[in-house]
C-alpha cells in the first residue's frame, strides 16, 4: 500500500533514539526515505550518555523494515560542515528533500559541575544546532520548488518557564523559547514558497534524555526542578510515538495551510 507521503525525503537530527527514531519510523511507514544524523558520542558537560552509532544503525534498520531507505551519518549539530556532509550524502542518494526535522537536544538535570559550559553547550546544541540544521538543508528544499515542511522541536518549556537554579535547565528554557522566534521568522520568510514552518512543544517524553540515572536520581529526591514539570492530564510521561503522530500530520498535505504555529503536545502542562 502506498503511503500518504510516498516518495518524499526527510532530514532528521537526533535520529538515533527517542523522538528522532520515532519520527523516522513513522514517516517511513508513510512512504518517506530518511537522512538521519546523530552525534554518536557523549558530551562531557552532560551527565548521561548520548545516542550511539549502534542505535542510529538500529533506526536505519527499522526504516528499512518499513520498506524505505535510510542514509545515516555521525555529526554534532554544532558542527555545520560535518552536518552538511551527512546531508549531502543523503541528498546525493535521494535527489530531493521535502521535510526538515530539527530534533536534536540535550538537558542536564542535577548538580552543576561547570555552569558556564553546561549553559553554553545547551544553547549551542538546541539553538545554534537548529540553525545549522536548517542552513544545510533549506537551500535544497527551496530549490525543489515543491514547497515543504520544517518542524522544530521546542518543548513545553518553550511555552512556559519553570523555576530552576540549574544552568542547563535555564539555558534549555531560553533556547526552546528562542526557537519559537526563529520559527516565526522562517515561516514568514518562506511562506510565499509554500514552505511551512512550525514548532512542537512536547512535555516529558520517554528518551535517553529523560530515562537515565541522573534524571531518576533527581526524581527520587523530589527535586523541585523535576516536580515543576507535571502535566494537567494524569499522564506522567509521553511515548515518542505520540509525538511522531503529530509530526506526521504536520508534514502531510492535510496540514497544507498550517504554518507559524506552536503545537503544545504537553498533556496540559501549560494550563496547569
Amino acid at each position: 500500500m502506498t503511503g500518504k507521503l510516498e516518495g518524499r525525503v526527510a532530514f532528521i537530527t537526533g535520529a538515533a533514539r527517542g523522538q528522532g527514531r520515532a519520527h523516522a519510523v513513522r514517516l517511513a511507514r508513510d512512504g518517506v526515505d530518511i537522512i538521519g544524523v546523530d552525534i554518536c558520542a557523549d558530551i562531557p558537560s552532560m551527565n548521561y550518555p548520548c545516542g550511539t552509532w549502534a542505535e542510529l544503525q538500529q533506526t536505519a534498520d527499522l526504516v528499512e523494515k518499513e520498506g524505505r531507505r535510510a542514509v545515516i551519518g555521525k555529526a554534532d549539530v554544532r558542527d555545520q560542515p560535518a552536518l552538511r556532509a551527512v546531508f549531502d550524502e543523503g541528498y546525493a542518494a535521494f535527489g530531493r528533500v521535502d521535510i526538515i526535522l530539527a530534533n536534536a537536544g540535550i538537558l542536564r538535570v542535577g548538580d552543576s559541575v561547570d555552569p558556564q559550559r553546561e549553559w553554553q553547550d545547551t544553547i549551542d546544541i538546541l539553538l545554534t544546532g537548529t540553525f545549522n540544521t536548517v542552513q544545510v538543508a533549506l537551500p535544497r528544499l527551496r530549490a525543489g520548488g515543491r514547497g515543504g515542511s520544517i518542524v522544530i522541536t521546542s518543548s513545553s518549556a518553550g511555552l512556559k518557564g519553570t523555576a530552576s537554579e540549574e544552568p542547563s535547565a535555564q539555558a534549555y528554557t531560553a533556547a526552546k523559547r528562542g526557537l519559537v522566534g526563529y520559527m516565526q521568522v522562517l515561516a514568514t520568510q518562506y511562506a510565499a514558497e509554500m514552505i511551512r514552518v512550525n514548532t512542537i512543544h512536547p512535555t516529558g517524553v520517554v528518551s535517553g534524555m529523560t530515562m537515565n540515572a541522573a534524571m531518576q536520581a533527581a526524581m527520587a529526591k523530589a527535586d523541585s526542578n523535576v516536580s515543576a514539570m507535571q502535566n494537567a492530564l494524569p499522564i506522567p510521561i509521553l511515548q515518542p510515538e505520540d509525538i511522531a503522530g503529530a509530526v506526521a500530520y504536520l508534514v502531510s498535505d492535510e496540514a497544507t495551510f498550517i504554518t507559524g504555529t506552536q503545537w503544545a503536545l504537553d498533556a496540559g502542562f501549560t494550563v496547569r
